[in-house]
């Protein structure tokens, strides 16, 4: 969409879920879905609980879905930790907005052409690479459905004589002037100064932040290609001996493809270095880089990629499935110098030398469920069925 005069194609007969806050642009927002879309609309708004101000902004943003008859749904966040609180809101109004849409929803966000180029001088500031470069894509996955920003090739001056035009109110954040927050100071401090210079700035960005987008499909095709003719994908583990054979910044490539299929956090450079250097780890080490909640490790010829904050769903286990509503039935884990014996061998062996054998990782094993009928081990997740002498 290039201007608010028109319909979008791309939301044709979409159920649309409006992340609003109340501030101008996405209020527009609001105001032109509800024009064009007003039967599968729906909006959900992120109160942060930052400002004095917070319950009257809910409020606001309350009373205008009730005045023109569309659902609202309102999601309190706290946030646990008061440090780069920006970005730190950032991530669990995301998450949360995330967590909210069903499937074949589409988020739609009121970002535009100036939050574009500020996001794309930001991330130039930070030194990313083209990922970061490429600034906000307008349609990515998302959830159980899809993020869109229809707005993003409409500058703010576009924005603000449609808020006027159609009398429309909203309310002000102050904190949008807040100069130690980095992106007020772009937009009020330096963004300002380059304009008197470099004329049309806004547009020569986003054209910047559209080249990047398309470097960065270059690499992420690469990053397939490489994948599938060495086969260096087991389940969500990386073999590593087809993969050191590639160089380093194709290895590199390959590893960032794959952490965001994961929706892992990218790493740093000195991060990334550390997980190469895991690749050459003796066979018998059990090496591990992490950064934040996320971890990769090596074990035998494989890389694995953790997220220790995930949340614990047990997978699926046909032993589980046919146990566990006998009477009696318990789940146990591993113990200290236990011995089992698998169905069909004569003899006990130690759980770790079987666990060993069937390649179990190390930092696995102790989570296998056990099962129990009485004080009898019946059988055991990732290994099977126990003998049974009765």
């Amino acid at each position: 969409m290039e201007n608010l005069k028109i319909k979008d194609s791309f939301l044709k007969d979409k159920q649309i879920v409006l992340g609003l806050s109340g501030g101008v642009d996405s209020v527009v927002l609001l105001h032109y879905l509800h024009t064009h879309y007003a039967n599968n609309l729906r909006v959900v708004h992120c109160n942060h609980h930052l400002s004095k101000h917070c319950n009257e902004w809910a409020t606001f943003c309350k009373n205008l879905c009730a005045a023109l008859n569309i659902n609202y749904t309102n999601i309190d966040i706290k946030l646990l930790k008061k440090s780069n609180i920006e970005e730190n809101a950032r991530k669990s109004r995301y998450n949360a907005l995330s967590r909210n849409l069903l499937k074949y929803e589409v988020l739609c966000t009121a970002h535009h052409k100036n939050d574009q180029a500020e996001t794309l001088l930001l991330q130039l500031f930070r030194g990313c690479g083209v990922a970061g470069l490429a600034a906000m894509p307008k349609l990515k996955p998302f959830g159980k459905g899809v993020h869109y920003r229809p707005m993003l090739n409409i500058g703010k001056i576009a924005l603000l004589k449609y808020a006027q035009d159609n009398h429309l109110s909203w309310v002000e954040d102050g904190s949008n002037t807040n100069t130690n927050f980095r992106r007020n100071f772009l937009r009020l401090n330096i963004v300002p100064k380059l304009e008197t210079v470099y004329k049309n700035l806004t547009t020569t960005l986003l054209r910047s932040a559209r080249h990047q987008s398309e470097a960065l499909q270059l690499i992420q095709d690469l990053a397939k290609i490489d994948i599938a003719k060495n086969q260096l994908i087991s389940g969500e583990q990386l073999n590593i001996k087809p993969l050191m054979q590639l160089h380093p910044y194709r290895i590199k490539n390959i590893i960032r493809y794959h952490l965001k299929s994961l929706n892992f956090a990218l790493p740093s450079d000195k991060i990334m270095q550390q997980i190469l250097d895991l690749l050459f780890a003796k066979q018998d080490a059990n090496p591990l880089v992490n950064w934040g909640a996320f971890e990769v490790r090596r074990y035998k010829n494989k890389i694995y990629f953790l997220d220790t904050q995930a949340t614990k769903n047990q997978d699926f286990c046909p032993y589980y499935e046919e146990f566990k509503d006998i009477e009696h039935f318990s789940i146990r884990y591993r113990t200290k110098g236990q011995r089992i014996r698998i169905h069909g061998k004569q003899h006990s062996q130690s759980l770790k030398k079987v666990l060993q054998e069937v390649g179990i990782p190390p930092w696995k094993r102790n989570t296998l469920r056990m099962y129990y009928i009485q004080d009898e081990l019946r059988a055991m997740e990732c290994i099977g069925y126990m003998q049974n002498d009765k």
